[in-house]
């Protein structure tokens, strides 16, 4: 049995956004269902340095998918060629344990994360919401961009970076993609004001959206924040909203979102209101009324890459891509 190996360019033409929220949806669900385990990730931070090693280990029933993501995440990348999480998602057989796929995490990790802030914003956010926030001119900004636009129709886009330069050149490169104008702001303050759909998706170890910026309705997605000392909203944004999360696990060890407005008090252990994948089985109730303030709290999770990772084997096989090499142990 071969090892298929998918490179960062060939995992991004096979998985395009619409495809890629529906897989998560389904992984999403598998899990709240009970038919998927999602252990909590291990991370390592290394040493003298910002940047950490995580495994993230996962099963999945259906599609049978079994695997591991290692990623490293290396905020000093940001402003370089070179995307802040690097690593690789593995696939196992599930009857055998041979490893079947190698492909690159950069490029699923970045249209994965994305795709989960795309059905969440489906979900919660309000029907007539079209006008967008990015904080953040990463890749993950990016990507976050191409969800909105699948999950709403956007009438107005707004996006800042802390640097210039980049974020004049993100609304460039944006507005010529997709072909709306995407309009580079004079701060995270002038973005958010006025938007009903927020994106957070950078490396800030402190809030960079605050709550009294935020419009009656809003909804935000958060994604930049993944350890517990670090948050990118502040506690009046959190306090005066309806969180979800895309695992209670996760939330409750690794959301600096969640854990530092607890940690002082502002809200209680009941503040989470559930994870989407309850949403998407109708276990639970979402967005109540048109004034409530939504936030999904994305901690990123190992079904999603495996879900993700299975689709890509499957279709790379059927298309002729990727690179086959000889992995598995043979007895002596």
């Amino acid at each position: 049995m071969n090892t298929l190996v998918l490179s960062q360019e060939e995992v991004r033409s096979l998985l395009p956004m619409s495809e890629c929220m529906t897989l998560v949806a389904q992984s999403l669900e598998a899990l709240a269902r009970g038919d998927a385990d999602n252990p909590l990730r291990r991370g390592m931070l290394v040493s003298g340095k910002t940047s950490l090693i995580g495994m993230m280990p996962g099963y999945v029933q259906d599609p049978p998918a079994l695997g591991l993501k290692v990623v490293g995440v290396f905020p000093d990348n940001h402003g370089t060629d070179l995307d802040s999480h690097q690593g690789i998602v593995l696939l196992f057989d599930v009857d055998t344990g041979v490893p079947i796929g190698v492909f690159d995490a950069s490029e699923i990790t970045a249209i994965r994360t994305a795709a989960a802030s795309g059905v969440a914003t489906r979900l919660l956010a309000r029907e007539d919401a079209g006008d967008l926030a990015l904080i953040g001119t990463g890749g993950q900004a990016h990507t976050h961009l191409a969800a909105m636009a699948e999950a709403r129709k956007l009438r107005r886009v707004r996006v800042f970076g802390r640097n210039a330069e980049r974020r004049a050149e993100f609304a460039r490169k944006a507005t010529e993609h997709h072909g709306f104008e995407v309009e580079a702001a004079e701060s995270a303050e002038a973005a958010v004001r006025g938007a009903d759909i927020v994106c957070t998706t950078t490396s800030s170890a402190v809030p960079v959206v605050l709550g009294e910026w935020l419009s009656s309705g809003c909804h935000i997605n958060a994604v930049g924040a993944c350890i517990p000392k670090t948050r990118e909203l502040d506690t009046a944004a959190v306090a005066g909203a309806q969180l979800f999360t895309d695992n209670i696990e996760s939330c409750v060890n690794e959301s600096g979102d969640y854990l530092l407005p607890l940690k002082e008090g502002a809200i209680g252990e009941d503040h989470i209101r559930g994870v989407i994948g309850d949403l998407l089985l109708g276990k639970i109730e979402g967005r109540r009324d048109a004034d409530e303030i939504t936030i999904f709290d994305s901690l990123g999770i190992a079904v999603e890459d495996l879900v993700v990772g299975h689709y890509l084997l499957e279709r790379a096989r059927s298309e002729g891509v990727g690179t086959t090499v000889a992995l598995g142990g043979r007895a002596q």
